[in-house]
């Protein structure tokens, strides 16, 4: 990918049936975003992410977000029980 090109997802996300219940995971893996995303969420960071799962390279990652991003775009978020500050 050259700089400023837009990344295309769909390149390194995909989903299946028959790989994790049809969740989507990083192309050529059985790495769910979400599960990977929750490392994230519980202070991992890219770069440990790419040290500990050598199959992952910074574009998957990349993708990942851009996933995630196009997933919650439209999404609305409802708080209960206290103030949005």
């Amino acid at each position: 990918m050259i700089e400023g090109d837009p990344l295309n997802w769909h390149d390194h996300i995909c989903s299946d049936p028959s790989v994790l219940v049809g969740k989507p995971v990083i192309r050529g893996t059985r790495l769910s975003v979400d599960f990977l995303l929750g490392l994230m969420a519980e202070g991992w960071t890219q770069e440990r992410l790419l040290e500990n799962y050598p199959q992952l390279h910074p574009q998957a990652l990349q993708a990942m977000y851009a996933f995630a991003a196009e997933c919650t775009r439209d999404e609305r978020i409802h708080v209960m029980g206290g103030e949005v500050g």
